[in-house]
């Protein structure tokens, strides 16, 4: 990949503090970008924005709860303001569940998770749009395997990650002859110790990494596949064999596909 593809390229990170979103911007301040880092964590926020000035990109890091709308248009304005324009978006941001919906005591972690995944997705894109069709940019939603097939259990990171992949799949189609390109990524387990910070049915973290996770890709490893095909503008990259074979199986056999991952739950993230 040619380094200047995201030389002062202006590009938007939500939850940049920690796993993927970290090292995507690690990657990208390598190659020369203008960085716009947010999270809810501002010591962590403020610990990579310094790694990334750094190692050679120019960065920003401007606090943000995605759940909140507000805080997302500020992210947006505040990136235009100090950069003048937004050529990539990259919704990362995602909070991860463990538990089976019939466990819920109420909705409000259900929706807590909704508003994250999907809703915070939402309300970037909306604020970042105008931008991104005057620049023919990029807009990017990091998803997950569980967008793409059912879950052992039906709490709300698989229906978030799937409303996500929806909403962008539509959005592609609406965009289509502005140059702005909607690249969808869908990830197996990562290393980015998501799963010791699900929410259990009562809100309370996990604590404990999942023993998928264990052996599951590096971070790195997927923060350069990711890379590459925002480069490319491709539509969409399903990482891993088995979520490529997923894809036909589904099709073909959708029961067995269900009944493979009721027994099975590594397909998982």
């Amino acid at each position: 990949m040619k380094n200047e593809i995201f030389r002062e390229n202006v590009i938007v990170i939500t939850g940049a503090s920690l796993g993927i979103g970290r090292q995507l911007a690690l990657k990208y301040a390598e190659l020369g970008a203008w960085l716009s880092l947010a999270s809810r964590n501002t010591e962590k926020l403020k610990e990579i924005s310094e790694e990334c000035l750094q190692r050679g990109g120019r960065a920003i890091m401007i606090p943000t709860d995605v759940t909140d709308q507000l805080m997302c248009q500020n992210l947006i304005e505040g990136t235009v303001k100090e950069y003048g324009r937004i050529d990539t978006l990259i919704n990362n941001a995602g909070l991860g569940m463990a538990s089976r919906f019939d466990e819920l005591q109420d909705l409000i972690i259900f929706e807590k998770v909704f508003k994250a995944n999907f809703f915070g997705c939402v309300y970037c894109t909306y604020y970042a749009l105008p931008y991104l069709k005057k620049t023919q940019g990029r807009l990017v939603g990091i998803s997950s395997l569980r967008g793409i097939f059912p879950s052992a259990t039906a709490d709300a990171y698989g229906p978030s990650k799937h409303a996500m992949k929806g909403f962008l799949d539509c959005l592609r189609v609406e965009l289509a002859g502005t140059g702005v390109s909607v690249t969808t990524i869908f990830p197996g387990w990562v290393s980015t110790g998501i799963s010791s910070r699900a929410l259990n049915a009562d809100g309370s973290l996990t604590e404990k990494i999942s023993i998928h996770e264990e052996n599951a890709m590096s971070v790195d490893k997927c923060a350069q596949t990711i890379l590459k095909a925002i480069a490319k503008r491709k539509r969409e990259v399903v990482m891993t064999f088995q979520g490529k074979f997923g894809q036909w199986g589904i099709l073909i056999a959708p029961k067995v596909i269900d009944e493979m991952v009721r027994k099975d739950t590594s397909i998982d993230n």
